[in-house]
């Protein structure tokens, strides 16, 4: 009888403990549990123990110390550092390296390489990391860049150059992407918007910087330090990331990884955006765009984009741009408003320097200094923007007061003035940058926030592709506005200026024969600055007509709440073929209905 009794009671005790385990299995970034571990149960009825207390879920910057989460993103921002300045730091050095390599294609090439690797590459590096995880994908970016910017700095002829800078644009496009993708992943949707201001910041400082170092690079050093700065940076990045970036590693295996690739979306979505993206920088400058090849570039690039759509709609296995992404009003219109920011934001960077070259005199370096009232604003106003949505929750309020303040502020480079006038030059891009902020990162917080985790990574690409393809569209768009005003001026300038310069001034290449203005008796200079300054406004006039578009694409956009809390997402082959049954069930039995379906 004592020895049963015994016996239930050692059952007893351990049905007990099994309980009173822990379940670790939660699917947020760290939990905290408070178990009763004094022993303490009833022994008058055999009661089970008492049940554990809930789970605390920290956020997760908790998980990290303010240490590591400093390097993290300083390391990230070094990142994204680099990417960015190699987008203009060959600006001011252009001249110089075609005349040492005795190339004139080299002048537009050694830009458009990398311009256009890094718009066509940034698509697929998101899907990368969704197979083989973040962290090795954003070291093997780097990886990419830092071979680029070796072979850039030690090229020994033009081909080699080009060829350099091509590599180092698709490492420049997955640092991009993948950097945002990381602070996606870091935050939670709540304190996102503070680090993606920070992110900001930095993408600004580097594109104002950048002309300006190229500069002091070409004049006092070499022009291959534009180049060379790279290598101590990317290298600092990866080792600091390999030690201290700790996001979920899925250990894919390099050919099982390679099998799941949706190659045929890679190659549709590069070779379009390639042809597309050829066929505008062809235009007008090495081509007529009534030629043949313009319009066969462009026409097929469209095809071939159009070809990827329909592989990501019905035949990808792991699709690089899932169309569930598209199901959503709010995500299309989020997408919507990043592509028409990116139309006027670009014109911001473009044109201005034109304006401070071609109407004010100034110098390519000085144009550099004259355009920082609007790289500080904007970047101030950006960072101010994560402040305050880490504070409300809210991202609405600050997006529709920014596009409302940027319609006002590129209203005002109409007024720009013919002469130096610097506190109109400053005040305008001071308030154009003010409203130009808010609206940079404003609607990926809302995309990140309103799709899965599983979706992040893709979402972040299209946000970036979308970006990318903007800002060559613009430069495109404002030039041909520019030159059929210049066109129209083109009978007053021969007769002002001569037939030799008039034609100089208002033909194909007039915008690269800024210059000339310089040189000319003060009355032909007057006159010549008049035209440009009045093309200029009525391009200025289509830019304000285009931030317009940017509030009504806004109204469709809704406020998802900002969770303190946060899922990290799964990544590798196993989580991509859970994330494939559930896509497959939810077309066999139909969504829910969503008020917010497209």
């Amino acid at each position: 009888m004592d020895e049963d009794k015994n016996k239930n009671v050692a059952e007893a005790d351990a049905d007990i403990n099994e309980h009173a385990k822990p379940d670790f299995s939660a699917t947020t970034t760290s939990t905290s549990l408070h178990n009763d571990t004094s022993g303490n149960r009833s022994t008058d009825d055999g009661a089970a123990a008492k049940p554990p207390a809930p789970a605390k879920v920290l956020s997760p910057e908790e998980t990290r110390t303010a240490f590591q989460t400093f390097v993290i993103m300083a390391s990230l921002c070094a990142a994204l550092f680099i990417a960015a300045l190699d987008i203009t730091i060959v600006a001011t050095a252009l001249p110089t390296i075609t005349a040492r390599f005795h190339s004139d294609a080299g002048y537009t090439w050694i830009g458009s390489a990398y311009l256009l690797t890094n718009a066509a590459s940034i698509p697929s590096w998101g899907k990368f990391s969704d197979i083989w995880g973040r962290k090795p994908i954003i070291l093997l970016a780097a990886g990419v860049f830092f071979v680029g910017s070796v072979l850039a700095a030690t090229s020994i002829n033009i081909s080699m150059l080009i060829a350099a800078r091509a590599i180092q644009g698709t490492g420049g496009g997955g640092l991009t992407v993948l950097v945002n993708i990381c602070v996606g992943d870091l935050f939670s949707p709540r304190n996102r918007g503070k680090y993606l201001g920070i992110v900001a910041i930095v993408w600004a400082t580097a594109s104002g910087l950048g002309p300006i170092l190229g500069g002091v690079f070409t004049e006092k050093v070499t022009w291959r330090w534009c180049f060379y700065i790279n290598l101590p940076i990317t290298g600092t990045v990866i080792i600091v990331l390999s030690l201290f970036l700790h996001l979920d590693n899925p250990r894919t295996p390099v050919w099982d990884g390679l099998k799941a690739v949706d190659w045929i979306g890679t190659i549709t979505i590069t070779a379009g955006t390639l042809m597309f993206l050829l066929g505008l920088e062809f235009g007008g400058v090495t081509h007529p765009w009534s030629s043949a090849t313009v319009i066969c570039l462009i026409v097929f690039g469209l095809f071939i984009i159009g070809l990827f759509v329909i592989n990501e709609w019905k035949f990808a296995k792991y699709p690089i741009t899932p169309i569930r992404l598209f199901s959503k009003r709010s995500n299309v219109a989020a997408i919507g408003v990043c592509f028409f920011h990116g139309l006027v934001f670009m014109s911001a960077s473009y044109y201005l320097p034109l304006y401070f070259q071609s109407v004010l005199g100034a110098t390519p370096l000085l144009s550099g200094v004259y355009l920082l009232p609007w790289a500080l604003s904007f970047s101030i106003a950006s960072y101010f923007t994560g402040i305050v949505i880490k504070a409300t929750g809210k991202y609405m309020p600050m997006l529709y007061s920014g596009v409302i303040i940027m319609i006002l502020g590129f209203g005002l480079y109409i007024d720009l003035p013919v002469s130096r006038s610097f506190a109109k030059i400053i005040l305008y891009q001071i308030v154009a940058g003010i409203g130009a902020g808010p609206i940079f990162n404003t609607p990926l917080v809302a995309l990140q926030a309103m799709v899965e985790p599983r979706d992040i990574a893709t979402a972040t690409s299209t946000f970036f592709f979308a970006r990318i393809l903007s800002a060559a569209i613009s430069v495109v768009i404002g030039n041909v506005v520019f030159e059929n005003e210049m066109q129209k001026k083109r009978s007053a300038l021969v007769a002002a200026l001569g037939p030799d310069v008039g034609r100089e001034l208002t033909g194909d290449s007039d915008i690269a024969n800024v210059r000339l203005i310089n040189d000319l008796p003060p009355a032909q200079q007057h006159a010549a600055r008049l035209a440009f300054w009045q093309s200029l406004r009525t391009m200025w006039i289509m830019y304000v007509a285009l931030a317009g578009v940017i509030l009504a694409v806004s109204l469709f956009m809704v406020q998802q709440k900002l969770s303190t809390q946060h899922v990290t997402a799964k990544t590798g082959l196993k989580a991509e073929e859970e994330n494939r049954k559930t896509d497959m069930a939810e077309k066999k039995n139909g969504e829910a209905n969503d008020p917010e379906k497209a």
